[in-house]
């Protein structure tokens, strides 16, 4: 797809981060876009801002949750009735969950799960009918730098990140197969300048472990951020119109993807090693502040309230 002009996208997690951006690129090409996000006043900015700047261009939106299979498959039916064809479909929202495996609770992974992975199985089969009837239609699923190598501490998001990267791979084999006029690229986006960070879950079993604070361990995974949304759209976008199967945004998921292809098993001791030194500088920070550790995970963060990309 080389031409975003008259064009339909669905989006989700276009209240924030890179799903807005997205939202404002694509209708800067005059691409008509539908919005879906949790968080109904991030929403409300990001279709005020669309408007703003493409006036000629057909907005509508939806708050709900991508876990929600009824919710998605009304959003995608009701997404064509009103525009007519629905030809792209981002499926962005994403949240974060920082966990020992020993400590996790069940219903913080099926939390991640379900928005993370069945968000993203939901977009895809809800829309792909109607991109098929489009005849020229895209499936973009973000998975991340954390679905190329995998890291302590992150296993409940490394899973669903690994889990949309064999999903989307597998689908493109599918609709290059099938010939219909649909494609499908995986997103692995490095630290993007966005919420995430900060509306994550950061269990308690991670103090005293690899974090010395709770806020301590969203300041040190967002000081990684180092590519704005803007520019991530901007290399999203530019891998559709080039029909890619993979996008890897930023040095640091390109570095990633090196490393997880030369040393595919060393890696991980790379990553011990890395996050041990981290844990040090933290502990060395915060001498003198005791940290408490329990086994169990217990939050003080309820969880990104919006769909932010992951």
């Amino acid at each position: 797809m080389r031409d975003f002009a008259n064009k339909v996208a669905a989006i989700t997690g276009a209240g924030s981060g890179m799903g807005r951006s997205l939202a404002i690129q694509l209708a800067q090409a005059g691409c008509h876009v539908a919005l879906a996000d949790k968080n109904g006043v991030g929403l409300a900015e990001t279709e005020r801002i669309v408007r703003a700047i493409a006036p000629n261009v057909r907005v509508s939106t939806r708050v709900l949750d991508v876990g929600d299979r009824d919710a998605m498959f009304a959003w995608a039916d009701d997404t064509a009735k009103e525009h007519g064809k629905v030809n792209l479909i981002f499926n962005n929202a994403g949240v974060a969950l920082s966990s020992t495996i020993e400590g996790m609770e069940y219903s913080d992974l099926e939390w991640i799960v379900n928005i993370n992975f069945w968000g993203v199985v939901h977009g895809t089969k809800a829309f792909l009918p109607h991109l098929k009837a489009s005849g020229d239609g895209h499936v973009i699923n973000t998975s991340s730098i954390f679905g190329i190598f995998a890291q302590p501490g992150m296993s409940g998001y490394n899973a669903t990140k690994f889990a949309v990267r064999g999903f989307t791979e597998s689908l493109r084999q599918e609709l290059d197969m099938m010939k219909c006029g649909v494609s499908a690229t995986c997103v692995h986006p490095g630290g993007i300048r966005t919420n995430i960070a900060q509306s994550s879950r950061v269990a308690k079993n991670m103090v005293g472990f690899i974090v010395e604070s709770e806020q301590q361990g969203k300041d040190s995974f967002e000081k990684f951020f180092i590519t704005t949304a803007d520019d991530a759209a901007r290399t999203i976008l530019a891998g559709v119109r080039k029909n890619k199967r993979r996008v890897l945004i930023g040095r640091d998921a390109k570095g990633a993807d090196w490393m997880a292809r030369i040393l595919p098993a060393a890696y991980q001791a790379l990553v011990v090693l890395a996050t041990r030194r981290e844990a040090a500088k933290a502990r060395r920070a915060a001498r003198g502040t005791p940290a408490p550790a329990p086994l169990h995970a217990t939050y003080n963060n309820a969880g990104n309230q919006g769909g932010e990309q992951s």
